[in-house]
């Protein structure tokens, strides 16, 4: 407010010493009633001035007054809301909740559905009592990964609190400690030997990179200590990574099913084609052999009848004479019954289907 105050001082020292220098230039010039009546324009016009200025500068001063008075009020509730959130992460039952709560969001996101993909919060027992993983994740063929979510936040929280760089560097070694302590803590259940199908590894969740990024600050072989207990440690970042591969090998296996099972309806329908196509050989055949024999027999019957019964007409026994009737000339069309089975030779069709006999020879009368 002093500097604002100065440099409003300073604007109306200028702006008084301008009008007083253009004052007397202008009495210079002209005579001393137009000097009077010039300077009188002048201080009303810069009286007018400093009103404005005067009426900006307090409402601008209102509007900063009320604009700090919020930003104290909201980093009040901010130091508050953040306090109680520490005091809670600091229960371990809240920092369950909340790591088993970030693995959640991580899998849901990553496309692994509940109700198909993991099982949450399973029960196993060994020699040693009953243990319960957070997280069960089916991949195909009956295998699973080992989900433990961990939350080592007291010591990490000391760290970031601490005043001095040697606090804090005490906190980042109590803090990677803890890291320490969880894989060997998560090795020593024995996981891999109770769930069938799993692999040669378990994942230690942390809901968080920092905590990963802080503990391999004081400790950068963290991450290669875990692979040799047979933990792997894993952030949010590298867990999603994970889950979105075994997604990706869900919609892969899926695929390869139904693949299977289009191929299987293809066979099926193939192998009722050739079936089809036999009946409609068998058909024809039957409706060229009755073909044959309906000729044949108008043959026999304009030969051997309509010679002895067209007498009756010349003898004058009757006047109508008998017409003969016609035979058929329309030639079946044949199917391609042949091709088909050819195709379920290669297919292996002819077990289900075999061969359909031709019809019988036509008799002549």
């Amino acid at each position: 407010m002093e500097l604002l105050a100065l440099l409003l001082g300073l604007l109306v020292g200028l702006a008084l010493a301008g009008l007083a220098a253009s004052a007397v230039r202008r009495r210079n010039r002209i005579g001393p009633a137009s000097v009077d009546e010039s300077t009188a324009l002048a201080l009303d016009q810069l009286h007018d001035h400093l009103v404005a200025l005067d009426r900006d500068r307090a409402q601008a001063h209102g509007e900063l007054r009320a604009q700090v008075l919020q930003m104290g009020e909201t980093a009040q509730a901010l130091r508050t809301e953040t306090a109680a959130l520490v005091t809670a992460l600091r229960t371990p039952h809240v920092r369950g909740q909340w790591g088993e709560m970030q693995l959640r969001r991580v899998v849901e996101l990553s496309g692994m559905l509940a109700h198909c993909d993991f099982v949450e919060q399973p029960s196993i027992t060994d020699t040693e009592g009953r243990h319960r993983p957070d997280m069960l994740i089916q991949l195909t063929a009956g295998r699973q990964i080992i989900v433990d979510a961990k939350v080592p936040l007291a010591a990490f929280l000391d760290a970031v609190n601490a005043t001095d760089e040697t606090g804090r560097r005490l906190g980042m070694a109590a803090h990677a400690r803890q890291v320490r302590q969880h894989v060997d803590n998560l090795a020593s259940r024995d996981y891999l030997q109770h769930v069938p199908g799993s692999p040669e590894f378990v994942v230690l969740f942390l809901p968080s990179d920092a905590f990963l990024a802080a503990a391999l600050e004081t400790a950068p072989g963290l991450l290669e200590y875990g692979f040799t207990r047979d933990v792997v440690i894993a952030t949010p970042a590298t867990l999603l990574a994970l889950l979105r591969t075994v997604a990706h090998t869900w919609r892969q296996d899926a695929l390869a099913a139904n693949t299977a099972e289009v191929l299987e309806l293809g066979r099926t329908l193939h192998g009722r084609l050739v079936r089809l196509s036999e009946h409609l050989s068998k058909l024809g055949s039957a409706l060229g052999s009755a073909v044959g024999r309906y000729n044949d027999t108008v043959g026999s019957y304009e030969r051997s009848v309509l010679v002895s019964a067209r007498k009756f007409t010349e003898f004058g026994v009757s006047g109508t004479a008998l017409p003969p009737p016609d035979e058929i000339r329309v030639p079946l069309r044949e199917s391609s019954a042949e091709q088909f089975r050819r195709i379920g030779e290669r297919e292996g069709h002819l077990d289900t289907y075999p061969r359909t006999a031709p019809g019988p020879a036509a008799d002549t009368a």
